[in-house]
C-alpha cells in the first residue's frame, strides 16, 4: 500500500493503540514529557511502534502528541522541537518495519483557547501547528492526524497549517462528552461540516468515550457528512482498581461495534486511552471475512456555527439570510463601525435570530472605518450572542479572510461575480477556509438582460469554483433581483433564471428588497416577490426577518407548497400555540438598571457593562445591591441556560469577562475591601498534567460567583498543594486532570491532604474523570462542567467540612 488515499476506497485500515497507556508500563512516570523519549529512550518507544505494527496495525502513529512549542515549553524543550518530531517519525517507520502501511504523524492541541475564547491569536496558532508539521514532513510522515482537539477553531488552525505545509492526507478528529458536545459546545454536526468545508481526508472522533459513545458521535456526523470517518475510542471509561487506573473493556468488547462503524463509513478504526496490541489484533481479526465495501453519499450544501448546521440548496427549505447588519442608511451604525463599538451589530443579531433567521449577513463597510478589524469584532461579537451560521458580505479580501479567520464554522461568502479578478481572488479564498460562496450573475458586461445570459455566467463561475476544488453544491448562484420600478421586464428574467438553475441542481439566492426600491409600501412588493421565488425553486433569500409580511409570505408559500408538513410551523406562528416570532423581536430590554445589569451580564455585553455600573451608582443604589440583585441574578440565568443547552461555553466565558469588568468598577467603590465571600476555594493541575484549560475556566467562573480562590497552576505536586492549603486555610481544594497518565496524582493528593489532617472538601473534574473514579479516589464532589463545579460548590460549602 502506497497511496493512503486509495487504500481507504478499498479497505478499512486499523490503526494502532494508546502510545501513552504503553509508555507509562515500561516506565514513563508521571510528569515526565513522553516525548523526550524520541530522543533518550528511542528503543522503547521503537518497540511500543513495532508490538502495534505486529498486533495487525496498518496505521503506525509517532509519538509526538505534544510536540508542539507550548507543549514541550513546559518541559523546556522547545529548542529540541525539530529533533523531537523528526526522530518520532523514523522511530514509527522502523517500528512497521517491511510491513504493508502507513506512518501517521500525531498533532495533538496546545493547551490554548483561540481568542476571543483565549488569548492565542488565530495566525499565532497557525505558526505554532506548521512549525511541527515541517519537521514531520521533512522526515517524509505518510498522513497528519490532528487529534483529541477541543475546541473547533484550534482544529481549523492546524488543519490550515497542514494543508499550508504539504498536501499529504489530513485526519481530523475531536474529542465529544458523554453529552455529544467538545468542551466548548460544538456537536458532530457542526465539527463534521466545518471539516469537511476544510476538506480533510477523515473526520471522525478519538479519545472521550468508550465505543458506545463513539458510534453514536460518528452516526451524528454520517447525517451530515459524505467523507470518510475514523474511530478511536478508549477502552471503556477509566476506573481505579488497587491503586491503578485501569480502563475495563476487553478486546472482544472493543469490535462489538465493527458491523455498524462499516455501515457508517468508518475506514479507520483504531483504540486511545487504555487499549493495547491485545485490542489492535482482535480490530484486525474481526475484520477478517466482512464485506469492507462503503459508498460515500452524496455531498450536500450546508453551513455551520461552532454550534448549529444550515442546509440550502436540493430539498432544503430556502434559507433566511439576516440582511440587517449592514450599514448601508444608518448612521449609528456607521459611527459604532469607525468607533469600534458593536452594540447596534449585538442587538441586530438578537433580533433577526428571534425573528427567525437562518443566517446573518455580516457587512461593516462604512466609510473610515477599518473594515478587516471591524469584520473581525463583528464576528467576535455576533458569535457570543447567536448560534446562527454567518454570511461575510465585503468585497474587501484583506476583511474577508480576516472574518473567514475569526469564524467557528462553515461560512458563505457574499460574494463572488463572474469577473476575472473577482475569480481569481475570492475562490481560492474560499477553498482555503473551507467556505461556500454566493456567485453573482454579471461579469465585466454588468447584468445581463436575459436569464440564459445570467445562466451562461453562474456557469462560469461554477465551473471556476470546481477548478480551484470548490464542489458546485458550495456555490449559489444570485440572479440578481433589479429594482421593478425602473426595469419591469427583469422581474420575470430572475424567475425564469432560478427556474433553469434550479432544475440543473444548483443553489440560488436573491436580494429579495431590492426588487421594490422607490415604490411606495414596499413591503407589498418585496414579499408577493418572495413568494413567487419561493415557487420558483429560490434556495436562500437575504430580507429583513424582523419585517412580518415578508414572514407571512415565506410561512405562508412553505404550506402552499408542501414544505410545510400539516403546516405546523405555520400554525405554531399564528395560531396561538406559540407567539408570532416577530413580536419576541420587538419584546423591549429590562427597564429598570438592575434588570438591565443582569441582561448585559446575559448577553456578555463586556462593552456596556460599566456604564451601565456607573448609571446604578448614579441612581444611588449600593454596591452590594448591584451586585446582588443586578449582577448575579443575570449570571444565575447563564447557568441555567447552560445547564439546558441554550448557551455553550464561550457565552459562559463572555458573561464572566463582563461580570469581571462589572466587579472592576465596583471594587473602586469599596476603597480596596473585597466583596463578601462565599468561601476559599485553591485549585491546581496535578503533578504530571500541564494542561488547565478547564481549571482555569471553573476559576473564572467560581470568582465570577463570589468564591476567592487560590490558584497553583499546572503540574503541582500534593506536598505544594497541602502547604498552600494550610497557609491559606481554605474550604476547598479543587483538582483537576486530562491525561490518563496522571488520573493517579488526584489520589496521592487526597491521600495527602488526609494524611496532614487538611479538613476541606475535595472536588475533582477533568476530560478522563467519572463519577465512579471520583468516588473510588473519596472526592467529596465531581463535576462534569464549570458551570456544574460552582452549583455543588454553593451547597457543600453549607456544611461542615469533613472530618480526618
Amino acid at each position: 500500500m502506497s497511496d493512503f488515499r486509495q487504500a481507504l476506497r478499498e479497505q478499512v485500515l486499523i490503526l494502532d493503540g494508546a502510545m501513552g497507556t504503553m509508555l507509562q508500563a515500561r516506565g514513563l512516570k508521571a510528569g515526565d514529557c513522553p516525548e523526550r523519549m524520541n530522543l533518550l529512550q528511542p528503543g522503547v518507544v521503537r518497540g511500543v511502534h513495532q508490538e502495534y505494527a505486529e498486533a495487525g496495525a496498518q496505521i503506525i502513529v509517532t509519538n509526538t502528541f505534544g510536540g508542539n512549542r507550548v507543549k514541550l515549553a513546559h518541559y523546556e524543550l522547545a529548542d529540541q522541537l525539530y529533533d523531537i518530531n523528526a526522530r518520532a517519525v523514523e522511530l514509527a517507520r522502523q517500528g512497521l518495519g517491511a510491513r504493508p502501511g502507513f506512518v501517521a504523524a500525531s498533532i495533538g492541541p496546545t493547551g490554548r483557547f483561540v481568542e476571543p475564547v483565549g488569548d492565542a491569536g488565530f495566525d499565532e496558532m497557525v505558526e505554532i501547528f506548521a512549525e511541527q508539521v515541517r519537521p514531520l514532513v521533512a522526515a517524509g510522515v505518510d498522513v497528519l492526524s490532528c487529534e483529541t482537539f477541543l475546541d473547533i477553531r484550534e482544529l481549523k488552525a492546524a488543519v490550515l497549517a497542514c494543508r499550508a505545509c504539504c498536501d499529504l492526507p489530513v485526519i481530523a478528529m475531536l474529542t465529544f462528552d458523554d453529552g455529544g458536545r467538545t468542551v466548548l459546545g460544538t456537536p458532530p454536526q457542526a465539527a463534521a461540516v466545518t471539516l469537511e468545508g476544510l476538506q480533510v481526508d477523515l473526520v471522525g472522533s478519538n479519545c472521550g468515550l468508550g465505543i458506545e459513545g463513539m458510534v453514536e458521535v460518528l452516526r451524528q456526523m454520517r447525517t451530515v457528512c459524505s467523507l470518510p470517518l475514523i474511530a478511536q475510542a478508549n477502552a471503556g471509561l477509566p476506573v481505579l482498581r488497587n491503586g491503578e487506573t485501569l480502563f475495563p473493556a476487553s478486546p472482544q468488547e472493543m469490535t462489538a461495534c465493527h458491523d455498524e462503524l462499516i455501515r457508517l463509513g468508518v475506514r479507520v478504526i483504531g483504540g486511545c486511552c487504555g487499549t493495547t496490541p491485545a485490542h489492535i489484533r482482535a480490530m484486525r481479526q474481526a475484520l477478517e471475512g466482512r464485506d469492507l465495501q462503503w459508498q460515500a453519499p452524496a455531498r450536500r450544501g450546508l453551513l455551520s456555527s461552532r454550534t448549529e448546521v444550515v442546509a440550502f440548496g436540493g430539498d432544503a427549505p430556502c434559507a433566511l439570510i439576516g440582511e440587517r447588519i449592514n450599514p448601508t442608511g444608518k448612521k449609528q451604525y456607521s459611527a459604532e463601525l469607525r468607533e469600534g463599538k458593536t452594540a447596534y451589530i449585538r442587538s441586530a443579531a438578537q433580533q433577526q435570530t428571534a425573528a427567525g433567521a437562518h443566517l446573518l449577513d455580516v457587512n461593516c463597510g462604512a466609510p473610515g472605518a477599518d473594515e478587516p478589524l471591524a469584520l473581525e469584532r463583528a464576528v467576535y461579537a455576533i458569535s457570543g450572542i447567536s448560534t446562527l451560521p454567518l454570511v461575510l458580505d465585503s468585497s474587501d479580501l484583506q476583511a474577508l479572510e480576516r472574518g473567514l479567520k475569526a469564524a467557528d464554522g462553515k461560512v458563505l461568502i457574499n460574494s463572488v461575480n463572474g469577473e476575472e479578478k473577482s475569480l481569481a481572488t475570492v475562490l481560492p479564498l474560499a477553498k482555503r477556509y473551507g467556505a461556500a460562496v454566493i456567485g453573482l450573475a454579471l461579469d465585466e458586461e454588468g447584468i445581463p438582460a436575459t436569464a440564459d445570459k445570467r445562466r451562461a455566467i453562474a456557469e462560469k463561475i461554477l465551473a471556476r469554483a470546481e477548478a480551484v476544488g470548490l464542489p458546485r453544491c458550495d456555490v449559489v448562484i444570485d440572479c440578481l433581483a433589479l429594482t421593478v420600478s425602473a426595469q419591469p421586464d427583469q422581474a420575470l428574467e430572475t424567475l425564469r433564471a432560478i427556474r433553469q438553475l434550479r432544475q440543473q441542481g444548483v443553489a440560488t439566492a436573491l436580494g429579495v428588497s431590492n426588487i421594490s426600491f422607490g415604490l411606495p409600501q414596499r413591503p407589498l412588493i418585496s414579499s408577493t416577490f418572495f413568494a413567487m421565488a419561493l415557487e420558483a425553486g429560490l434556495s436562500a433569500a437575504i430580507i429583513n426577518p424582523c419585517e412580518a409580511r415578508m414572514m407571512e409570505a415565506y410561512r405562508s408559500a412553505r404550506v402552499l407548497l408542501q414544505q410545510d408538513a400539516q403546516a405546523a410551523d405555520y400554525i405554531a406562528a399564528y395560531a396561538g400555540l406559540a407567539p408570532p416570532t416577530t413580536a419576541a423581536a420587538e419584546t423591549p430590554a429590562p427597564v429598570g438598571i438592575l434588570a438591565r445589569l443582569g441582561e448585559a451580564v446575559l448577553q456578555g455585553d463586556a462593552e456596556g457593562v460599566v456604564a451601565l455600573v456607573e448609571q446604578a451608582l448614579a441612581e444611588g443604589h449600593a454596591v452590594m445591591a448591584i451586585s446582588n440583585e443586578g449582577l448575579l441574578p443575570g449570571l444565575e440565568e447563564v447557568g441555567r441556560r447552560f445547564g439546558d443547552n441554550r448557551i455553550f461555553l464561550p457565552q459562559v466565558l463572555r458573561s464572566a469577562e463582563t461580570m469581571q469588568r462589572a466587579f472592576g468598577r465596583l471594587k473602586q467603590e469599596m476603597r480596596g475591601e473585597a466583596l463578601a465571600s462565599r468561601g476559599r476555594i485553591l485549585m491546581a493541575t496535578v503533578e504530571g498534567d500541564i494542561h488547565d484549560i478547564g481549571k482555569n475556566i471553573v476559576c473564572t467562573l467560581l470568582e465570577n460567583h463570589g468564591f476567592e480562590v487560590i490558584d497553583l497552576g499546572k503540574n503541582v505536586a500534593a506536598g505544594r498543594i497541602v502547604e498552600q492549603a494550610l497557609a491559606h486555610q481554605v474550604d476547598a481544594v479543587g483538582l483537576s486532570a486530562l491525561m490518563t497518565t496522571t488520573l493517579q496524582q488526584m489520589q496521592v493528593t487526597i491521600d495527602a491532604l488526609r494524611a496532614a489532617s487538611v479538613r476541606v472538601f475535595t472536588m475533582v473534574g477533568g476530560a478522563v474523570v467519572t463519577q465512579d473514579y471520583a468516588d473510588s479516589i473519596g472526592a467529596d464532589l465531581y463535576a462534569v462542567d464549570a458551570m456544574e463545579a460552582v452549583d455543588k460548590i454553593k451547597v457543600l460549602l453549607r456544611r461542615d467540612p469533613p472530618t480526618v
